[in-house]
């Protein structure tokens, strides 16, 4: 986007902006699609689970509907950390939400480019918003659904607009309680989240 006058605009000063955009994504590997949640508040674990929850509901009980488990391929870091409890116990809650299984599947430190998601979605969000200024969550919103690919890549974007706390801590009987398997192989890379019954 070129314009001939030049625009005020305060980069990278946060306590300057008028909102905040986080984009939390999903890529469906099978169906060449992108599924993009973006908060307005901040990056949590719980905002990684609510995402996880609304593409399930939303896309992927409706492709998968016979599926007994998801997998989810992910980076170590961020709101859904390897090393939190605190994504583990809000994984937890999820499962027993949706009655299905997750497991989850690390990509070891500084190996996370070989995550499809890194190279066959992220690049071309990044491109579709290149040189624009975000004036309103909705227009990030619209951009990232623009998202386009001679592979014939889809992009479905929503807002999940709601306050997400930062600063919560593990119960502290969660580890004696929670129903999460972790494999022999790997074990901090690599678990899986059951329901819990009753």
């Amino acid at each position: 986007m070129y314009t001939k006058e030049e625009i005020q605009v305060f980069d990278d000063w946060k306590s300057l902006a008028q909102g905040i955009a986080i984009p939390h994504g999903l890529y469906d590997l099978k169906l060449n699609t992108g599924y993009i949640q973006i908060g307005t508040s901040h990056d949590t674990s719980e905002f990684a689970c609510d995402s996880i929850r609304y593409w399930w509901q939303q896309h992927g009980k409706v492709c998968y509907g016979s599926a007994s488990s998801i997998l989810l391929l992910c980076d170590g870091g961020g709101s859904n950390s390897s090393r939190q409890y605190l994504f583990k116990q809000d994984l937890q809650a999820l499962v027993n939400e949706l009655g299905i299984e997750i497991r989850i599947a690390y990509y070891p430190p500084y190996t996370c480019k070989y995550n499809p998601i890194e190279h066959r979605l992220f690049p071309h969000l990044t491109r579709v918003c290149q040189g624009v200024i975000f004036d309103s969550v909705e227009m990030v919103k619209g951009l990232m659904a623009k998202a386009r690919t001679n592979t014939s890549l889809k992009v479905f974007t929503t807002v999940l607009d709601q306050v997400y706390k930062t600063g919560r801590k593990v119960t502290l009987d969660f580890k004696q309680k929670m129903e999460i398997a972790f494999d022999d192989y790997l074990p901090q890379c690599n678990y899986t989240a059951k329901p819990q019954i009753g």
